[in-house]
């Protein structure tokens, strides 16, 4: 097992690495962030002074070998439309992206899991055809396009939530959860339809394992069949779903956020890609990417506590049986 929690450890770094390496090279290529910032018009000492304060004279191998040295210190740079510390500015952003994130995670689960199996045990009737149909149209629809749809519903027609903004931003207040709503509602719309098809498929899957037909053979209830044999073995498939989920939390939310001027990660990141703030932007790709490398740690060693034949082999998605 400690081989296990190890190659899991250095692939976690290693993938980080790559992360913060390809964040350096896209926007170092995307633009100068100096002509952004100060302009086109900007006298060209003016533009030349910002250059040298923030690096950006140097020869690109040897800004990125700063960069890794900083990064390793704990070092993520400065804003530069601010100056403040890209931590903080990026910190700052959290308590907003989860206050609509997790709820949307925990309606995702609440309606997709059940959803997903209630179709697969009643496979092809009624109920399951309706079932998929809902979970294909909510998985189909652009995010952006269903926003609009709740905000000309619910704030033009019917005046029930506001359009934009999230009130005091502190999360304590009912008019910051009325600005909440339809953020997570159409967060949480989406995933559950993704969650239900996924939980269906791998019910089913599991459904037709001859370990099943055995069960039943031996005469135990359906009910019993189910909830001891199908779903233990259909939720070690799901977990993977689970992983993406939780790691999609920080900054899974760009396109929602930006529709509804919801003050969060997301909508950071437009802002700061747009200006070319390069230690923001940096500073989220790496914390987005830590996040989901962390979850998928932890789900790949969920699947050992799960299933204990797991185990790593060595290449991506090899399984052995333990020899044990």
């Amino acid at each position: 097992m400690t081989g296990f929690v190890v190659s899991r450890l250095l692939r976690a770094a290693l993938t980080l690495l790559l992360i913060v390496s390809l964040a350096f090279v896209v926007l170092r290529a995307s633009g100068d962030p100096a002509l952004l910032i100060l302009s086109v018009d900007a006298p060209a000492e003016a533009i030349e002074a910002f250059r040298k304060a923030w690096g950006l004279d140097q020869p690109l191998w040897l800004q990125y070998l700063h960069y890794l040295r900083a990064v390793a210190t704990g070092d993520l740079g400065q804003s530069m439309l601010d100056g403040r510390p890209a931590v903080d500015v990026v910190f700052e952003r959290i308590p907003a992206t989860l206050m609509i994130t997790v709820p949307a995670l925990v309606m995702k689960l609440a309606i997709g899991l059940p959803a997903g199996i209630h179709a697969a045990l009643h496979r092809d009737a009624a109920g399951d055809r309706v079932t998929m149909a809902a979970a294909m149209i909510g998985h189909a629809m652009p995010s952006f396009v269903f926003a609009l749809l709740l905000v000309l519903v619910f704030s033009v027609e019917l005046g029930w939530l506001p359009s934009a903004g999230s009130g005091a931003g502190s999360g304590a207040g009912l008019e910051d959860w009325r600005h909440a709503v339809m953020p997570v509602v159409t967060l949480g719309v989406a995933g559950a339809a993704a969650v239900a098809r996924f939980s269906r498929s791998a019910m089913i899957e599991v459904l037709g394992r001859p370990y099943i037909r055995t069960a039943s053979a031996k005469g135990l209830v359906w009910r019993r069949v189910v909830r001891d044999h199908a779903l233990p073995n259909a939720a070690i498939p799901t977990v993977t779903l689970l992983g993406f989920l939780l790691g999609g939390l920080i900054a899974g939310a760009v396109v929602v956020e930006t529709v509804f001027a919801w003050p969060g990660i997301g909508r950071l990141m437009v802002t700061a890609v747009a200006n070319r703030d390069l230690a923001v932007v940096q500073t989220i790709l790496l914390l987005a990417g830590a996040t989901m490398v962390a979850a998928n740690l932890a789900i790949d060693l969920a699947y050992g506590w799960l299933d204990p034949r797991i185990r790593r082999a060595g290449g991506a998605g090899s399984l052995i049986e333990d020899p044990s």
